[in-house]
């Protein structure tokens, strides 16, 4: 990121640029400030935006062929075109003999670098990989945002607005923004604002629902779920979140029972450290076959639905019904 930062600074760039990876927000944000140092995207004759997996190599190449009118350089920004994981060879051979007036800006969010196309970006021009950042880097980028405010923040607060918002900045940005509009006329943010404020994602609700199963606490698990359908959510997306929870958790079990600390639990899990830290506290109040069986019961759920045996909605109340039920499995002494 630093390199690009500083072709945009210096207006010294490259014919092509390939933004990917995970992090959605840093690969927008870059690629905005990318074409708009490139160009004048309002400038429909020499700046051009490609987005989808209809987008057609050849008329690319045909413009990238075509000088710039009235203007330092032609550039087109292809986005999600699934380019690079297929078989793009005349695009990757054209990319080499590329003129100097036509710029490229390649945005996707995976890659297959085994491909021709990426291995040509990565010799004619620049690849940048946003991937999630990790808590440290989240903690300041949020203390800045706030700073240019004037805004100050409990420690407390903060880690609770990092708790609800998790590691995606697309998100972190947005409750950002509310928590500024709600404190505006406050110089000090507090736990009672984020609170009042900031939205449970649904993933976080999922975790306080296993929370609630682990603790066999059935009445507040169900009352979790019933939320959710009130939310809209699919009772089978519901499901599947379950299923990649207690997944989660068993995995967590194995490496911590390996000796493995949360954050190398984070790398291989591809977890922010902060939010492995609670899946090592919750996967601790579980045996490791408790977490095992939940893992087969989920699939049995699942195929009891596709086969007609059981309704969508009470095949996943009944699962978290047994889950929290107090006659089944505890953790061990």
């Amino acid at each position: 990121m630093q390199k690009l930062a500083r072709d945009i600074k210096e207006r010294d760039f490259k014919n092509v640029y390939l933004l990917t990876g995970e992090e959605d927000y840093l690969r927008k944000q870059y690629r905005d400030r990318l074409a708009g140092a490139m160009a004048d995207v309002h400038d429909t004759m020499n700046y051009h935006y490609f987005e989808g997996k209809n987008t057609i190599p050849e008329k690319l190449i045909d413009l990238a062929e075509t000088m710039p009118f009235l203007a330092e350089r032609r550039v087109i920004v292809v986005e999600n075109s699934g380019f690079f994981k297929s078989a793009q060879d005349k695009l990757a051979d054209y990319l080499k003999q590329l003129p100097e007036t036509s710029f490229f800006i390649f945005v996707e969010p995976q890659v297959d670098k085994r491909g021709k196309l990426y291995k040509a970006c990565k010799d004619v021009g620049y690849i940048a990989e946003f991937n999630v950042q990790d808590e440290q880097t989240l903690r300041r980028w949020i203390l800045g945002r706030l700073n240019k405010e004037q805004k100050l923040i409990t420690e407390r607060a903060l880690a609770v607005f990092m708790e609800r918002t998790g590691s995606d900045m697309e998100n972190i940005a947005s409750e950002l923004e509310k928590l500024l509009c709600y404190t505006l006329e406050k110089p000090d943010i507090t736990e009672t604002d984020v609170d009042a404020i900031c939205t449970r994602q649904i993933n976080n609700r999922i975790f306080d629902m296993i929370e609630a199963v682990a603790s066999k606490r059935q009445e507040a698990a169900l009352e979790l779920y019933y939320d959710l359908l009130a939310l809209k959510e699919p009772p089978m997306r519901i499901l599947f979140l379950i299923a990649r929870q207690y997944n989660l958790l068993y995995q967590t079990k194995l490496l911590k029972g390996k000796g493995y600390d949360n954050k190398s639990i984070a790398s291989k899990l591809g977890l922010s450290p902060f939010i492995a830290g609670k899946y090592v506290t919750q996967a601790s109040r579980f045996e490791k076959e408790t977490l095992r069986k939940s893992l087969e019961q989920c699939v049995e759920a699942e195929e009891n639905v596709k086969t007609g045996k059981m309704a969508d909605n009470l095949s996943v109340e009944l699962l978290i019904v047994q889950f929290s039920s107090k006659k089944s499995q505890r953790k061990e002494a």
